[in-house]
Protein backbone atom coordinates (compact mmCIF):
# COMPACT_ATOMS: atom_id res chain seq x y z
CA UNK A 1 0.00 0.00 0.00
CA UNK A 2 2.90 2.14 1.39
CA UNK A 3 4.57 1.53 -2.57
CA UNK A 4 1.46 2.46 -4.15
CA UNK A 5 0.81 5.60 -2.66
CA UNK A 6 4.71 6.54 -3.36
CA UNK A 7 3.97 5.28 -7.20
CA UNK A 8 0.66 7.80 -7.36
CA UNK A 9 2.58 10.77 -6.28
CA UNK A 10 5.44 10.38 -8.61
CA UNK A 11 3.11 9.96 -11.31
CA UNK A 12 1.25 13.01 -9.94
CA UNK A 13 4.17 15.09 -9.83
CA UNK A 14 5.12 14.43 -13.34
CA UNK A 15 1.66 14.61 -14.79
CA UNK A 16 2.42 18.25 -13.33
CA UNK A 17 5.65 18.69 -14.19
CA UNK A 18 4.74 17.74 -17.69
CA UNK A 19 1.68 20.40 -17.48
CA UNK A 20 4.11 22.90 -16.84
CA UNK A 21 6.60 22.43 -19.31
CA UNK A 22 3.85 22.15 -21.71
CA UNK A 23 3.32 26.27 -21.21
CA UNK A 24 6.52 27.03 -20.96
CA UNK A 25 7.14 25.84 -24.66
CA UNK A 26 3.87 26.87 -25.87
CA UNK A 27 4.54 30.64 -25.57
CA UNK A 28 7.96 30.28 -27.65
CA UNK A 29 7.75 32.42 -30.73
CA UNK A 30 4.01 33.69 -29.92
CA UNK A 31 2.50 36.96 -29.44
CA UNK A 32 0.04 38.22 -26.73
CA UNK A 33 -2.39 40.57 -27.34
CA UNK A 34 -3.35 42.84 -24.09
CA UNK A 35 -6.62 43.97 -25.21
CA UNK A 36 -7.42 47.74 -23.40
CA UNK A 37 -11.10 48.67 -23.63
CA UNK A 38 -9.93 52.44 -23.58
CA UNK A 39 -7.78 55.01 -25.82
CA UNK A 40 -4.72 55.51 -25.89
CA UNK A 41 -3.06 57.62 -23.49
CA UNK A 42 -4.73 57.35 -20.86
CA UNK A 43 -4.24 55.75 -17.03
CA UNK A 44 -5.49 51.96 -18.19
CA UNK A 45 -3.26 52.57 -21.71
CA UNK A 46 -0.35 53.94 -19.33
CA UNK A 47 -0.40 51.02 -16.89
CA UNK A 48 -0.85 48.41 -20.31
CA UNK A 49 2.03 49.79 -22.05
CA UNK A 50 4.32 49.34 -18.78
CA UNK A 51 3.35 45.89 -18.03
CA UNK A 52 3.81 44.94 -21.96
CA UNK A 53 7.31 46.27 -21.76
CA UNK A 54 8.67 44.29 -19.37
CA UNK A 55 6.33 41.15 -18.67
CA UNK A 56 7.82 38.99 -21.15
CA UNK A 57 11.04 38.58 -19.98
CA UNK A 58 8.61 37.12 -17.06
CA UNK A 59 7.22 34.10 -19.05
CA UNK A 60 9.16 31.20 -20.27
CA UNK A 61 9.76 31.14 -24.39
CA UNK A 62 9.39 35.62 -23.95
CA UNK A 63 6.69 35.34 -25.68
CA UNK A 64 5.78 39.61 -27.58
CA UNK A 65 3.06 41.14 -25.57
CA UNK A 66 1.09 43.81 -27.56
CA UNK A 67 -1.80 46.29 -26.68
CA UNK A 68 -4.64 46.42 -28.96
CA UNK A 69 -7.10 49.57 -27.75
CA UNK A 70 -10.53 48.35 -28.49
CA UNK A 71 -12.72 50.88 -27.24
CA UNK A 72 -16.13 51.25 -27.17
CA UNK A 73 -19.10 51.58 -24.59
CA UNK A 74 -16.90 51.79 -21.54
CA UNK A 75 -14.40 49.19 -22.52
CA UNK A 76 -17.44 47.03 -22.23
CA UNK A 77 -16.85 45.83 -26.26
CA UNK A 78 -13.79 44.68 -24.83
CA UNK A 79 -15.04 42.75 -21.88
CA UNK A 80 -17.05 41.04 -24.39
CA UNK A 81 -15.05 40.06 -26.74
CA UNK A 82 -12.81 38.85 -24.16
CA UNK A 83 -15.25 36.44 -22.68
CA UNK A 84 -16.76 35.47 -26.02
CA UNK A 85 -14.49 36.09 -28.75
CA UNK A 86 -10.94 35.46 -27.42
CA UNK A 87 -9.77 32.12 -27.65
CA UNK A 88 -8.87 30.88 -24.24
CA UNK A 89 -5.41 29.53 -25.07
CA UNK A 90 -3.24 32.03 -22.81
CA UNK A 91 -2.52 34.21 -25.70
CA UNK A 92 -4.94 37.16 -24.88
CA UNK A 93 -5.34 39.08 -21.95
CA UNK A 94 -7.53 41.33 -21.16
CA UNK A 95 -8.12 44.78 -19.40
CA UNK A 96 -11.21 46.36 -19.27
CA UNK A 97 -13.12 48.89 -16.20
CA UNK A 98 -14.13 46.45 -13.62
CA UNK A 99 -17.19 48.41 -12.81
CA UNK A 100 -19.07 46.29 -15.34
CA UNK A 101 -19.20 43.56 -12.91
CA UNK A 102 -21.37 45.48 -10.68
CA UNK A 103 -22.89 46.44 -13.89
CA UNK A 104 -23.99 42.50 -14.58
CA UNK A 105 -25.37 42.57 -10.52
CA UNK A 106 -27.46 45.75 -11.45
CA UNK A 107 -28.10 44.11 -15.27
CA UNK A 108 -26.35 46.64 -17.48
CA UNK A 109 -27.86 46.14 -21.06
CA UNK A 110 -25.21 45.13 -23.40
CA UNK A 111 -23.14 42.99 -20.83
CA UNK A 112 -22.59 39.18 -22.48
CA UNK A 113 -20.23 38.02 -20.15
CA UNK A 114 -20.81 36.07 -16.42
CA UNK A 115 -17.54 37.99 -14.03
CA UNK A 116 -17.34 34.87 -11.53
CA UNK A 117 -16.31 32.35 -15.11
CA UNK A 118 -13.18 35.28 -15.87
CA UNK A 119 -9.31 34.07 -14.80
CA UNK A 120 -8.12 37.18 -13.17
CA UNK A 121 -4.07 37.56 -12.95
CA UNK A 122 -4.09 40.56 -10.75
CA UNK A 123 -4.26 43.71 -10.62
CA UNK A 124 -1.40 46.43 -10.10
CA UNK A 125 -3.09 48.85 -8.00
CA UNK A 126 -6.62 50.11 -6.33
CA UNK A 127 -8.18 52.58 -7.39
CA UNK A 128 -8.23 55.94 -5.13
CA UNK A 129 -11.06 58.26 -7.02
CA UNK A 130 -11.04 61.70 -7.41
CA UNK A 131 -12.46 64.52 -8.92
CA UNK A 132 -10.57 67.11 -10.74
CA UNK A 133 -11.55 70.55 -12.66
CA UNK A 134 -9.43 73.02 -14.64
CA UNK A 135 -9.12 76.71 -13.19
CA UNK A 136 -10.61 78.09 -15.85
CA UNK A 137 -13.98 76.28 -14.52
CA UNK A 138 -14.27 78.32 -11.52
CA UNK A 139 -14.67 75.06 -9.52
CA UNK A 140 -11.48 75.13 -7.25
CA UNK A 141 -12.83 73.86 -4.31
CA UNK A 142 -15.46 71.39 -2.63
CA UNK A 143 -17.13 74.50 -1.56
CA UNK A 144 -16.96 76.26 -5.38
CA UNK A 145 -19.04 73.05 -6.52
CA UNK A 146 -21.89 73.30 -4.10
CA UNK A 147 -22.27 76.74 -4.45
CA UNK A 148 -22.29 76.75 -8.19
CA UNK A 149 -25.80 78.19 -9.79
CA UNK A 150 -25.74 76.09 -12.42
CA UNK A 151 -24.98 72.31 -13.28
CA UNK A 152 -21.53 71.71 -13.62
CA UNK A 153 -20.47 69.97 -16.68
CA UNK A 154 -18.55 66.46 -15.58
CA UNK A 155 -16.97 64.51 -18.41
CA UNK A 156 -18.51 60.67 -18.79
CA UNK A 157 -17.50 57.75 -21.13
CA UNK A 158 -20.22 55.24 -20.71
CA UNK A 159 -23.18 53.99 -18.47
CA UNK A 160 -21.31 51.37 -16.37
CA UNK A 161 -18.22 52.65 -16.35
CA UNK A 162 -16.80 52.58 -12.72
CA UNK A 163 -15.18 56.05 -13.50
CA UNK A 164 -15.77 58.44 -14.63
CA UNK A 165 -19.59 58.08 -15.06
CA UNK A 166 -20.46 55.82 -12.40
CA UNK A 167 -19.10 57.26 -9.30
CA UNK A 168 -20.12 60.97 -11.03
CA UNK A 169 -23.90 59.41 -10.86
CA UNK A 170 -23.29 58.91 -7.54
CA UNK A 171 -21.94 62.01 -6.29
CA UNK A 172 -24.67 63.64 -7.97
CA UNK A 173 -27.32 61.72 -5.96
CA UNK A 174 -25.88 61.08 -3.00
CA UNK A 175 -24.66 64.84 -1.97
CA UNK A 176 -26.83 66.60 -4.17
CA UNK A 177 -23.70 67.94 -6.39
CA UNK A 178 -24.69 70.24 -9.44
CA UNK A 179 -23.51 68.01 -11.81
CA UNK A 180 -24.05 67.83 -16.19
CA UNK A 181 -22.66 64.51 -17.24
CA UNK A 182 -21.70 65.09 -20.53
CA UNK A 183 -20.20 61.36 -21.40
CA UNK A 184 -19.65 59.35 -24.69
CA UNK A 185 -15.51 60.03 -24.61
CA UNK A 186 -13.74 56.94 -25.31
CA UNK A 187 -11.14 56.67 -22.07
CA UNK A 188 -10.25 59.51 -19.89
CA UNK A 189 -7.59 60.88 -22.15
CA UNK A 190 -10.31 62.68 -24.35
CA UNK A 191 -11.67 63.51 -20.56
CA UNK A 192 -9.12 65.72 -19.72
CA UNK A 193 -9.02 67.10 -23.17
CA UNK A 194 -12.37 68.13 -23.12
CA UNK A 195 -11.66 69.74 -19.72
CA UNK A 196 -8.65 71.51 -21.18
CA UNK A 197 -10.61 73.02 -24.19
CA UNK A 198 -13.45 74.49 -22.08
CA UNK A 199 -15.71 72.16 -23.44
CA UNK A 200 -16.17 70.71 -19.64
CA UNK A 201 -14.92 71.57 -16.19
CA UNK A 202 -13.31 68.32 -15.33
CA UNK A 203 -13.81 64.45 -14.44
CA UNK A 204 -13.82 61.94 -11.25
CA UNK A 205 -11.80 59.33 -11.91
CA UNK A 206 -8.44 57.16 -10.62
CA UNK A 207 -5.99 59.53 -8.72
CA UNK A 208 -3.04 57.15 -10.13
CA UNK A 209 -4.26 58.24 -13.46
CA UNK A 210 -5.26 61.90 -12.73
CA UNK A 211 -1.39 62.26 -10.97
CA UNK A 212 -0.07 61.03 -14.23
CA UNK A 213 -1.69 61.97 -17.34
CA UNK A 214 -2.44 65.35 -15.75
CA UNK A 215 0.85 65.98 -14.10
CA UNK A 216 1.67 69.07 -16.16
CA UNK A 217 -1.34 70.91 -15.21
CA UNK A 218 -1.50 69.86 -11.36
CA UNK A 219 1.79 71.20 -11.21
CA UNK A 220 1.09 74.68 -12.64
CA UNK A 221 -2.47 74.76 -10.88
CA UNK A 222 -4.57 74.69 -14.10
CA UNK A 223 -5.97 71.74 -12.70
CA UNK A 224 -6.99 71.13 -9.19
CA UNK A 225 -8.29 68.22 -7.18
CA UNK A 226 -11.64 68.94 -5.18
CA UNK A 227 -12.67 65.64 -3.88
CA UNK A 228 -11.50 62.10 -3.56
CA UNK A 229 -13.77 59.23 -2.55
CA UNK A 230 -11.47 56.76 -1.45
CA UNK A 231 -11.77 54.19 2.10
CA UNK A 232 -8.99 56.25 3.19
CA UNK A 233 -7.44 59.50 2.48
CA UNK A 234 -4.91 59.24 -0.38
CA UNK A 235 -0.89 60.21 1.24
CA UNK A 236 -1.11 62.75 -1.91
CA UNK A 237 -4.00 64.18 -1.12
CA UNK A 238 -4.48 65.33 2.59
CA UNK A 239 -5.57 68.57 2.12
CA UNK A 240 -8.41 67.70 -0.33
CA UNK A 241 -11.88 66.70 1.61
CA UNK A 242 -13.16 62.92 1.40
CA UNK A 243 -16.98 62.42 -0.26
CA UNK A 244 -18.03 59.96 2.09
CA UNK A 245 -17.94 62.93 4.58
CA UNK A 246 -20.92 64.84 2.84
CA UNK A 247 -23.29 62.05 2.82
CA UNK A 248 -26.48 62.79 5.33
CA UNK A 249 -28.27 59.71 5.17
CA UNK A 250 -27.29 56.53 5.17
CA UNK A 251 -28.57 55.22 1.81
CA UNK A 252 -26.08 58.14 0.94
CA UNK A 253 -23.39 56.52 2.53
CA UNK A 254 -24.07 53.20 1.10
CA UNK A 255 -24.44 53.79 -2.38
CA UNK A 256 -20.79 55.54 -2.07
CA UNK A 257 -19.46 52.23 -0.01
CA UNK A 258 -20.35 49.82 -2.70
CA UNK A 259 -20.58 52.21 -5.60
CA UNK A 260 -17.47 53.70 -5.46
CA UNK A 261 -14.94 51.72 -2.62
CA UNK A 262 -16.10 48.16 -2.96
CA UNK A 263 -14.85 49.18 -7.15
CA UNK A 264 -11.68 49.84 -6.09
CA UNK A 265 -9.83 46.62 -5.92
CA UNK A 266 -11.31 45.21 -8.84
CA UNK A 267 -11.20 48.20 -11.10
CA UNK A 268 -7.86 47.32 -12.84
CA UNK A 269 -7.51 43.74 -13.26
CA UNK A 270 -5.92 41.69 -16.06
CA UNK A 271 -8.05 39.51 -17.12
CA UNK A 272 -8.10 36.13 -19.44
CA UNK A 273 -11.12 34.44 -20.90
CA UNK A 274 -12.89 31.66 -18.76
CA UNK A 275 -11.85 27.87 -20.04
CA UNK A 276 -7.89 29.45 -20.46
CA UNK A 277 -5.99 26.00 -19.59
CA UNK A 278 -4.95 26.05 -15.98
CA UNK A 279 -1.35 25.58 -16.14
CA UNK A 280 -1.34 28.92 -18.44
CA UNK A 281 -3.58 30.83 -16.11
CA UNK A 282 -0.99 29.63 -13.45
CA UNK A 283 2.21 30.96 -15.51
CA UNK A 284 0.62 33.96 -16.17
CA UNK A 285 -0.88 35.02 -12.97
CA UNK A 286 3.07 34.26 -12.17
CA UNK A 287 4.62 35.83 -14.58
CA UNK A 288 2.35 38.97 -13.67
CA UNK A 289 3.41 39.13 -9.89
CA UNK A 290 7.30 38.58 -11.18
CA UNK A 291 6.31 41.49 -13.23
CA UNK A 292 5.05 43.41 -10.60
CA UNK A 293 8.75 43.25 -8.05
CA UNK A 294 11.01 43.46 -10.99
CA UNK A 295 13.45 46.36 -10.67
CA UNK A 296 13.34 47.34 -14.04
CA UNK A 297 9.52 47.64 -13.92
CA UNK A 298 9.49 49.38 -11.39
CA UNK A 299 11.97 51.61 -12.22
CA UNK A 300 9.90 52.06 -15.21
CA UNK A 301 7.04 52.95 -13.80
CA UNK A 302 8.52 55.60 -11.13
CA UNK A 303 9.86 57.66 -14.01
CA UNK A 304 6.41 57.28 -15.43
CA UNK A 305 4.83 58.41 -11.94
CA UNK A 306 2.68 55.04 -12.32
CA UNK A 307 1.94 53.39 -8.36
CA UNK A 308 2.33 49.70 -7.73
CA UNK A 309 0.11 47.88 -4.48
CA UNK A 310 -0.79 44.43 -6.64
CA UNK A 311 -4.13 43.18 -5.64
CA UNK A 312 -3.95 39.35 -4.88
CA UNK A 313 -6.24 37.53 -7.02
CA UNK A 314 -7.92 36.06 -3.98
CA UNK A 315 -8.68 39.40 -3.00
CA UNK A 316 -10.39 40.20 -6.81
CA UNK A 317 -12.29 37.12 -6.73
CA UNK A 318 -13.78 37.66 -3.22
CA UNK A 319 -14.92 41.31 -4.29
CA UNK A 320 -16.34 40.11 -6.85
CA UNK A 321 -18.33 37.37 -5.39
CA UNK A 322 -19.16 39.74 -2.82
CA UNK A 323 -20.73 41.66 -5.35
CA UNK A 324 -23.66 39.00 -6.03
CA UNK A 325 -24.84 38.78 -2.65
CA UNK A 326 -25.57 42.49 -2.52
CA UNK A 327 -28.68 43.71 -0.50
CA UNK A 328 -31.81 43.54 -3.37
CA UNK A 329 -32.91 47.31 -2.19
CA UNK A 330 -29.29 48.62 -2.72
CA UNK A 331 -29.41 47.03 -6.13
CA UNK A 332 -32.74 48.92 -6.73
CA UNK A 333 -31.18 51.92 -5.57
CA UNK A 334 -28.19 52.07 -7.90
CA UNK A 335 -29.59 51.02 -10.79
CA UNK A 336 -31.81 53.73 -10.58
CA UNK A 337 -29.24 55.99 -10.35
CA UNK A 338 -26.43 54.98 -12.40
CA UNK A 339 -29.01 54.54 -15.63
CA UNK A 340 -32.03 56.35 -15.43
Amino acid sequence: MIRSGILSLIMALIAIGGASAQADDFYKGKTIRLVVGFSAGGGFDTYARALARHMSKQIPGNPSIVVENMTGAGSLIAANHVYKVAKPDGLTIGHFIGGLFLGQVLGQPGIEFDARKFEFIGAPISDHVVCAMTKASGITSIEKWFAAKSPVKMGGIAPGTSTPDNATRILKVALGLPIQLVTGYKGTADVRLAAESGEIAGGCWGWDSVSVTWRKALDTGDAVVVLQTNRRTHPDLASVPQAIKFAKTEEARKMIEVGIHGDSDIVRTYTLPPGTPRDRVQLLRKAFDATLKDGEFLADAKKSRLNVEPIPVDDIERDIAGLFKLDPALITTLKDVLYN
